[in-house]
């Protein structure tokens, strides 16, 4: 079956860009106004986000989110067969200030946020990155299509650790050079193992592993964001959090990662995964452990 699968994604990856896009465009008339695709959920969050921007405001986010949303999924087919060439044409990204550090022997962590086109971002920052790119990724419950995506990731370069085995596995990427990309706007697995703050105007839980690990490892830190500068085109962009994380803590690399993901966002709100509930877990007063993990400093 996956082969079968794989073959007619194949031929569909061949179809010239303009066609795709016209088939990402008829999608969106029926995720948007046929089956209403999480759209309580994206306007739930988008309400959270901004309560300053009118209704209307937040539904011209939410429909061009679902635009780029589309685009993203079939961009990523695309990438079955698109040439070297013509994927470099349409992703750009200067690693200049990363391979300088890669040089002088530091190993880096990039922190990142979900945007569109997360797929393309993976690709780039192994094709450019003087050392390996290791990221983790949660597997699909289909395995036709889990086996699919892992082909397609993995295409240059890129090391992908299941979150399932991440644990185990990530002792052995340690003892080699690296550079290990975290999405960390996940929801925590264990409350009680997370750092509490606000995001936008409401309190949530952020992981806690991205800094414990860049400070224990003393990893140069990176924040990666993705712009969409037109239809199918994006530029990657890494700005320097610190270059030695030992000399900073924990709770200071996320209180940063959760700014600049504010920031980008901000930037550009359609851009962002917004069909997850970012907001679903409600910090406890009541809980000593969720009042000790508090980090902000935010009224």
């Amino acid at each position: 079956m996956y082969y079968i699968v794989y073959g007619l994604l194949y031929l569909l990856s061949l179809l010239p860009f303009r066609v795709l896009y016209l088939v990402s465009d008829i999608l969106f008339v029926l995720m948007y106004y046929g089956l209403g695709y999480r759209r309580k959920v994206v306007m739930g969050n988008l309400d959270i986000a901004f309560p300053e921007k009118s209704t209307q405001e937040k539904q011209k986010i939410s429909k061009q989110f679902y635009r780029n949303f589309l685009d993203t999924f079939i961009e990523t087919i695309k990438m079955i067969s698109i040439s070297n060439e013509s994927f470099e044409q349409r992703c750009t990204f200067d690693v200049t200030v990363i391979n300088d550090l890669v040089d002088r022997g530091k190993n880096i962590q990039l922190h990142c946020g979900h945007q569109m086109n997360w797929e393309y971002a993976n690709w780039i920052l192994a094709k450019k990155i003087d050392i390996p790119v290791v990221t983790i990724y949660a597997p699909l419950s289909n395995k036709i299509f889990d086996r699919l995506f892992y082909k397609i990731r993995t295409k240059y370069k890129g090391v992908l650790l299941p979150t399932t085995s991440f644990r185990t596995r990530i002792r052995d990427v340690y003892k080699d050079r690296y550079a290990l990309g975290l999405a960390a706007d996940q929801n925590p697995s264990n409350l009680n193992n997370a750092y509490w703050m606000y995001f936008f105007t409401k309190k949530a839980p952020f992981v806690t592993g991205p800094g414990n690990g860049a400070v224990k490892k003393n990893t140069a830190v990176f924040f990666v964001y993705f712009n969409k500068t037109r239809r199918g085109y994006y530029k990657v962009q890494a700005d320097l959090i610190v270059e030695n994380a030992a000399s900073a803590t924990p709770q200071w690399l996320t209180l940063q990662y959760r700014d600049y993901l504010e920031k980008i966002i901000r930037e550009n709100p359609d851009n962002y995964l917004w069909t997850h509930r970012r907001w679903k877990h409600t910090f406890n007063k009541t809980n000593e452990i969720f009042q000790s993990n508090w980090i902000d400093n935010r009224v």
